[in-house]
C-alpha cells in the first residue's frame, strides 16, 4: 500500500470513528425517556409507583428533572445507585455542573474538566481530553452518560441512528427535510410523524451549526 492510500485509509477510519461517536455507548444504562415499564422495574430502588411516575413524567429534559421526581421517595445514596442503571444522557456542551455531578462517582474537579473543554464537536474529543485525567476504563464508563449534539444538516445516517429510540424510518425523515434553516423547521417537519413530547426529546440531540 502506498503512502497516499495509507493516508486515505487512516483519514477514513478517523472520520468513521467520529461518525460513530456522537452519542455515548450507553447500552448498559437505561434511558428513562425510552425504557419500558418492565425495564424500569428492574432498576434498583424503583417500585411500581415510581415506575409509573417516571412514565407519566417523561420526556425528561435532563437527569436533574428525574432527580427532582425521585428525591421525594429516594435518598441521595439510593438515587446514586439508581443512576448507575438509569440516566438521561447529558449534553456535553450545555449541561450545568449540578447535573454533571449526578453522574455516579463524579467529583467537582472532574465536572470542572467536563466544562473546561467546551465546545465539544465529537465524543472522540471528549475521550481525548478526559483521558488526560483518568484511564480508558473510566473514560468509557463516563461516556455512557453523555452525548454531543448532532448537526441536522451534516450528521450521517449512522449518527442519527445512534440516538436512543430512533429507527430507520425516523432517520429517513431527518434526512428528507434537509437543509434545515432553523429548529422551528425541524419541529414542524418531524412533528408530522411524532407527538410534541417526542419532538422535544429528539430535539435535545440536535443542533444547527
Amino acid at each position: 500500500m502506498n503512502r497516499s492510500m495509507a493516508a486515505i485509509c487512516v483519514a477514513t477510519a478517523l472520520l468513521w470513528s467520529v461518525a460513530q461517536a456522537q452519542v455515548g455507548n450507553n447500552d448498559s444504562i437505561l434511558n428513562p425517556n425510552v425504557a419500558d415499564e418492565e425495564q424500569l422495574a428492574r432498576v434498583t430502588h424503583l417500585d411500581s409507583k415510581l415506575v409509573g411516575n417516571i412514565v407519566d413524567g417523561r420526556p425528561f429534559a435532563g437527569t436533574a428533572e428525574l432527580d427532582a421526581l425521585l428525591s421525594g421517595s429516594l435518598n441521595e445514596s439510593q438515587r446514586a445507585e439508581a443512576y448507575g442503571q438509569l440516566f438521561v444522557p447529558l449534553n456535553l456542551n450545555s449541561a450545568p455542573e449540578e447535573e454533571i455531578l449526578l453522574i455516579p462517582g463524579m467529583s467537582r474537579r472532574m465536572a470542572h474538566e467536563f466544562e473546561e473543554y467546551r465546545p465539544y464537536i465529537s465524543l472522540e474529543q471528549f475521550r481525548r481530553e478526559i483521558g488526560k485525567y483518568v484511564d480508558e476504563e473510566e473514560v468509557a464508563r463516563l461516556e455512557q452518560y453523555v452525548f454531543v449534539p448532532l448537526d441536522l444538516n451534516s450528521a450521517s445516517e449512522t449518527e442519527f441512528a445512534s440516538i436512543p429510540g430512533v429507527g430507520s424510518r425516523m432517520v429517513h425523515e431527518f434526512l428528507e427535510y434537509r437543509p434545515y434553516r432553523n429548529m422551528e423547521q425541524f419541529r414542524r417537519e418531524i412533528g408530522k410523524y411524532v407527538d410534541d413530547d417526542e419532538v422535544e426529546r429528539l430535539e435535545r440531540y440536535m443542533t444547527l451549526r
